[in-house]
């Protein structure tokens, strides 16, 4: 009968096939990711227990929105859950991007220097830093960019950090996802490594972790670990797929200060930024983030085995740890990039029928497709794949709400890559 269903769905019979036998050869994997989803699970109801959270903070709030129970309850909440002194979670906060050009232009002044001991930083962070000229950029205020590459293996180039810290070294940004960059992931416990290593040097400088896609996908934060801020978007893991819009920081309070000003204006910081009637999905997505995490994650593992199987490099592979929920896969072909990113949007529930085309996006220094049938606009916690139009034509998968669907639009994109004919099965 389910069968029937997904031929009903344009699934042929083969693909679905070959996808039901790699989907049980993953049942001890999934086991160990529901072990750790319960867990996080576990830490979250006991943040929001612990701060009261009750009916009354979901009242919406107007104007400047003084005194916004709501606000101030999911903030602990945050700080509780990251284990921070202090949190800051707003639907202000545009996107994760927002969210970390926040975090950089708080904490820094004229005459710091930024370091990047992982190498490049995701696209959208070369116009904030000014590696690619831009209006307002940290460049602009005289805040200087200097970053350490990953030697060939992934590892950190341990001397070449050493060296690059200075006098003038205020922050170092960790960025624990890929990005578009084909490097693994970060794991909570090399980013701690990473930390200590940097405060023996100079023991004041600051450790910002960028965070996305990272979220309880360990059952350990950054903040765990020595950062002094931990950064995200509230449209990936967090939201739990109903945050319809936000960010978040949590750290040190001395930090958080700091970022409500910018936020906001000095002399306000944080006692302004009206709720709007969002902090009931702010909260309930935050409540679902454990297992909707997990569901991502093991549509990622799936699409691994999957492809690795076919023969094409997975990033990371099935068998491999896992420290965020985005799967890369590398096609070298870009039909076969742009056909997997068309199966990803014929298996969403909202905009099905279209047809992704790649497009000259803003901040992207190349064409990039996009595939994101959501619910909310540009939520990557839901099914959605993008990558960019150049070698090795690599795209880039996450999400998905359910398991249920995070499979279906894996069985939909190896469909449209078998419609190409290039590929059998």
């Amino acid at each position: 009968m389910l069968k029937d269903y997904y031929r009903e769905m344009g699934i042929s019979g083969p693909v679905y096939d070959y996808c039901i036998q790699a989907e049980k050869e993953l049942k001890s994997r999934f086991e160990e990711i529901d072990r750790r989803a319960e867990i996080n699970q576990m830490k979250v109801l006991a943040a929001m227990q612990k701060n009261k959270l009750s009916e009354a903070c979901f009242a919406p709030t107007t104007g400047y929105g003084y005194n916004d129970l709501g606000r101030e309850t999911l903030e602990a909440v945050y700080a509780d859950v990251f284990h921070t002194e202090d949190a800051l979670v707003r639907a202000q906060i545009t996107c994760g991007t927002h969210a970390l050009a926040l975090a950089l232009m708080s904490q820094l002044r004229p005459g710091d220097e930024l370091l990047s001991p992982v190498g490049k930083p995701y696209d959208t962070l070369e116009e904030v830093i000014g590696i690619r000229p831009s209006v307002g950029s940290l460049a602009e205020y005289g805040i200087s960019y200097r970053q350490v590459d990953l030697l060939e293996d992934g590892s950190f180039d341990w001397e070449g950090i050493r060296e690059a810290i200075g006098d003038r070294t205020r922050m170092v940004t960790i960025q624990r996802s890929r990005g578009y960059a084909s490097r693994p992931t970060l794991s909570v416990e090399q980013i701690g490594r990473l930390i200590v290593f940097v405060k023996e040097i100079k023991p004041d400088i600051l450790c910002m972790v960028d965070n996305c896609y990272g979220e309880f996908v360990e059952l350990t934060e950054p903040s765990d670990v020595g950062a002094d801020l931990v950064v995200g978007s509230l449209i990936k893991n967090p939201g739990g797929g109903l945050a319809p819009i936000g960010g978040y920081l949590c750290g040190t309070r001395e930090c958080i200060e700091r970022a409500a000003v910018r936020l906001t204006s000095p002399g306000l910081g944080r006692e302004v930024g009206a709720s709007l009637g969002v902090t009931a999905s702010l909260t309930q997505g935050l409540f679902l983030a454990p297992t909707v995490v997990a569901a991502a994650q093991k549509g990622a593992i799936l699409a691994a085995r999957i492809y690795e199987s076919l023969g094409y490099k997975a990033l990371p592979g099935a068998g491999e740890e896992r420290y965020d929920i985005i799967q890369e896969v590398e096609f070298y072909d870009p039909d076969l990039l742009v056909a997997f990113c068309e199966g990803i949007q014929a298996a969403a529930p909202v905009d099905s029928f279209v047809r992704p085309e790649p497009w000259d996006m803003p901040g992207y220094d190349s064409k990039v497709i996009m595939a994101a049938g959501a619910f909310v606009s540009g939520a990557s916690i839901e099914l959605s794949a993008d990558g960019p139009l150049k070698e090795p034509y690599a795209v880039y998968f996450q999400g998905g709400l359910t398991y249920p669907h995070a499979k279906f639009g894996i069985m939909m994109s190896l469909q449209k890559i078998v419609e190409t004919g290039r590929l059998s099965l």
